[in-house]
């Protein structure tokens, strides 16, 4: 046996089951700490990019400005630098500026000749910038050609270079303080929302606890609904939910008791008189005497297993209700005839025709076909018990715009008003079947099965015999 095995199944269940706030929190602030990295990436981009814009407008100036100064009238390639600019330049940027002024075919070249050249050729008035390592120090350069005005040596198309770099450390420094500044900022955001969202968390759990706290300190037999309009609306489904299972265990609890009590009820006598005729049996010495008590006694036992058995049909509507099986066409004629070869044997005991009428109408009902047959037979059952012998038992089918009606009449005492107005209560038994066996459930089964299929149970004695219907509305 293993270690899960030996475990009970409670500390099974607890160690299986998921904290809903430990899974809220796993999802939120991780996806909250994956967005503020997404977008602290996204802004270094972009802050990269604007300081890098802001320094290459300085640049671009002193690139300007060093062109402008630029002459080729005397015949040579010649520059007033303004080294007041260079040095007001290196303050503003706070980092080392170099230039290098060139001929195109590099004949001639002034400042700092090692500065590096662009990969590619440049395109006349365009410049461009790029970056470059120059004496072990990665600098940003921004390079300018433009045609010679007056050219040089007689080249019509010789253009000049331009070249100004200045030394990245001042900018990366600006960079990287302002981007330690960024994840300062960042993370301060990600603690105070983290910390919110936890105490969110806590706070929108709440009402669930609130609910486990209510429904753990009540009391076992306590099935009442809850009540908790205060809850969110979200958590109202759930408790919906719990008091409709809370509603269907009561129904069960209130059938059970039910159905204990009326077994109590009716069992309780047949099997003491049961016990009384045993011990009678057991004493008598002549066997007539002991057969006319053990005939008493088979009697009692049919009595008390067909009472068994109309309270489990009954119980079993009652739970057909509460499972709310689907309903399914159901053909009244096959059935009908089914119940007739059923009960045909107890109508020749006592010499009763039995007829079919309407079966040529192939009526079709929407129902349960198991509850039905139940109707069916205990109409039967009671037709065959209250006719005398040699009457007669005529099962009707009847089909109307509106109904579709299946009848049972027979030619028995009938049944007077005041047994009409009560009939379907349970243990309730007419005047005609004060002297005869019966628990007074019949009828009973009867009202619940239709009471489940939305129809009527309907009782007519016009003076002879009485006749009961199944009336079913057509949908």
């Amino acid at each position: 046996m293993t270690e899960a095995d030996r475990s009970p199944p409670g500390r099974t269940a607890e160690r299986s089951s998921r904290s809903l706030r430990a899974l809220l929190l796993w999802i939120l602030i991780p996806a909250q700490v994956a967005v503020l990295s997404i977008a602290l990436w996204y802004s270094s981009r972009q802050l990269h990019t604007q300081i890098d814009l802001a320094y290459d407008r300085s640049l671009i100036g002193a690139l300007r400005a060093i062109d402008h100064n630029i002459s080729t009238a005397s015949g040579g390639l010649a520059v007033e630098l303004p080294y007041l600019m260079l040095e007001f330049f290196e303050l503003t940027s706070n980092n080392t500026v170099y230039y290098r002024i060139l001929t195109e075919d590099g004949l001639a070249d002034i400042g700092n000749q090692a500065l590096p050249l662009p990969d590619q050729r440049l395109q006349s008035d365009v410049p461009v910038f790029y970056d470059r390592d120059y004496l072990g120090t990665p600098i940003r350069i921004a390079a300018l050609a433009r045609r010679m005005n007056p050219p040089l040596y007689g080249q019509e198309k010789g253009r000049v270079i331009v070249m100004v770099g200045e030394d990245r450390s001042g900018r990366d420094s600006v960079i990287r303080d302002m981007m330690l500044r960024s994840i300062a900022r960042d993370a301060i955001e990600v603690l105070a929302s983290s910390g919110l969202i936890f105490l969110g968390v806590l706070i929108g759990l709440r009402p669930l606890t609130r609910l486990y706290r209510r429904l753990k300190d009540r009391k076992a037999d306590d099935l009442s609904p809850i009540l908790a309009p205060e809850l969110p609306r979200e958590v109202q489904p759930l408790v919906r939910a719990v008091n409709q299972h809370v509603a269907r265990h009561a129904r069960q609890a209130r059938r059970q008791r039910q159905f204990l009590d009326d077994a109590s009820h009716q069992l309780r006598t047949p099997l003491a008189v049961l016990n009384t005729q045993l011990d009678y049996a057991l004493r008598e010495s002549d066997p007539a005497e002991a057969r006319t008590a053990l005939l008493a006694m088979r009697l009692g036992l049919t009595q008390a297993q067909r009472t068994a058995a109309q309270l489990l049909a009954l119980a079993r509507a009652r739970e057909a209700d509460e499972h709310s099986e689907t309903l399914q066409p159901v053909a009244l004629t096959p059935l009908a005839q089914d119940v007739i070869r059923q009960l045909y044997s107890l109508a020749r005991q006592k010499q009763q025709s039995i007829a079919l009428e309407g079966a040529e109408l192939d009526a079709v009902v929407p129902g349960i076909e198991w509850l039905l047959r139940e109707a069916v037979v205990n109409l039967m059952d009671n037709a065959i018990k209250y006719t005398p012998a040699g009457g007669a038992i005529i099962l009707r089918i009847l089909r109307t715009p509106d109904q579709t009606i299946l009848s049972v009449q027979d030619t028995g005492p009938g049944m007077s008003d005041a047994d009409i107005r009560k009939a379907g209560r349970r243990f309730r038994r007419g005047q005609a079947g004060k002297h005869s066996h019966g628990a007074g459930l019949g009828l009973a089964i009867v009202h619940t099965i239709m009471q489940r299929h939305q129809g009527s149970l309907g009782i007519r004695s016009p003076g002879q015999g009485c006749e009961v219907s199944l009336v079913f509305p057509t949908v």
